[in-house]
């Protein structure tokens, strides 16, 4: 836990003027190790965060801890900059259940403006995570603490997205856009039925990204590769440049696995990947896009979360093999939709018609008139960062840092 506030920290642009951090530990009470106005350089802030030592102690009164912070860390006098309009940001490490109520201190910081992210064991109960959060969506979970670096890039991209100011006069799209900004998907058979052709799915993905416009505000990229389960390779807010997002995806290996769940797949990509936190833009209107490779017919139902992720606004595009067209027909929104060959090495036979089939439909998608987020000013504050880290005792797994 302390190597990896570390390592949050060591993204920080540490100063007075620009970001500022608190640790607390916490158990059966909160102790702050520093406040947001204690040291004004990184080199400050990380020396300390190395000397942390655990605190111990039982119980794990997370809601005590949580109004704590509110009443005595989120304060002008504690270093916070809230009524300057400077974003405040908690982040929570959880190991166990709370043994007092969280849901009123939970909602205090809510109403206090606080965007709580949280992170949590296989100790910790996901649900109360989740009611701490800001959003469900804004809650982690890793299996023991050990696996945190698992889930650093996608809490910083989170975090850098609620700090990111949203300008009154950031660009629509107007007439000048010939296709909407978009937020594209990867979902990729990659059970054990794919393994030699999966060089041709991972060359397929490569063309199309060479396609887009990628950057921050006009076109995000997500991969996600399935076999029982899902894995994100990388989210759409994980990368801005099309040169970092090219340098993973030829970077990709072939996951392996059995049996097919693409219905799985389905619903994870709905409630991890084409959310808020996650870099989805579905709520300022930025078209949402699936775009799926099957190889194989899924082990499980398919229709319960196609139609969800229909009914959520998600434009299913797909390519199917001779074992899985019809499937994969059935899934996207339209059998138009869905290109059939008889195996993946073909790709290249259909990738211009799936690229004018795309652009086609994206052509006729009303232009979004949300404002979309500007760049981060490089002279205005991003955060006030508190990271408090509660740890029940030295026996038990440790607890969190918020």
């Amino acid at each position: 836990m302390r190597d990896f506030v570390q390592r949050v920290v060591e993204k920080f642009n540490i100063e007075a003027n620009r970001d500022r951090v608190s640790v607390v530990q916490y158990s059966r009470d909160a102790e702050v190790h520093f406040y947001l106005n204690s040291y004004t350089t990184k080199e400050e802030v990380l020396d300390r965060v190395r000397g942390l030592r655990h605190k111990g102690g039982r119980p794990l009164n997370m809601g005590a801890a949580l109004q704590y912070v509110r009443d005595s860390v989120f304060t002008a006098t504690s270093g916070s900059r809230r009524l300057e309009g400077v974003p405040q940001i908690l982040v929570l490490f959880s190991g166990g259940r709370s043994s007092d109520s969280v849901d009123a201190a939970a909602s205090s910081l809510k109403e206090l403006g606080v965007s709580t992210f949280g992170i949590g064991s296989r100790g910790s109960d996901s649900r109360e995570l989740q009611r701490i959060s800001s959003d469900p969506n804004y809650a982690l979970t890793v299996s023991d603490f050990s696996e945190l670096p698992k889930v650093q890039e996608q809490l910083l991209a989170s975090v850098q997205d609620v700090a990111m100011p949203v300008t009154p006069t950031s660009p629509t799209l107007t007439a000048d856009d010939p296709i909407p900004r978009k937020d594209v998907v990867f979902l990729l058979d990659a059970s054990d039925g794919t393994r030699n052709t999966f060089p041709a799915m991972r060359d397929f993905v490569q063309r199309l990204v060479e396609q887009f416009s990628i950057d921050a505000n006009r076109d995000r990229v997500a991969v996600v590769q399935y076999s029982r389960d899902a894995e994100v390779n990388f989210y759409l807010n994980t990368y801005t440049t099309k040169g970092e997002i090219l340098n993973s995806v030829r970077g990709l290996r072939h996951r392996g696995g059995r049996p097919l769940n693409t219905g799985a797949a389905l619903q994870y990509v709905r409630d991890n990947v084409f959310t808020a936190s996650a870099g989805s833009r579905k709520q300022a209107g930025v078209p949402q896009i699936l775009i799926l490779l099957s190889g194989g017919q899924s082990s499980d139902n398919i229709d319960i979360p196609a139609s969800a992720l229909k009914q959520g606004g998600i434009l299913i595009f797909g390519v199917g093999t001779r074992n899985s067209s019809r499937e994969v027909q059935r899934i996207a929104n339209d059998p138009t939709y869905a290109q059939s060959i008889n195996e993946f090495s073909d790709l290249p036979s259909v990738q211009q018609q799936f690229i004018s089939s795309l652009n086609n439909v994206l052509g006729q998608v009303k232009p979004v008139t949300a404002t979309v987020p500007g760049k981060t000013d490089s002279r205005m504050p991003l955060e006030n960062s508190t990271l408090s880290s509660s740890l029940q005792s030295v026996q038990l797994t440790l607890n969190s840092l918020s």
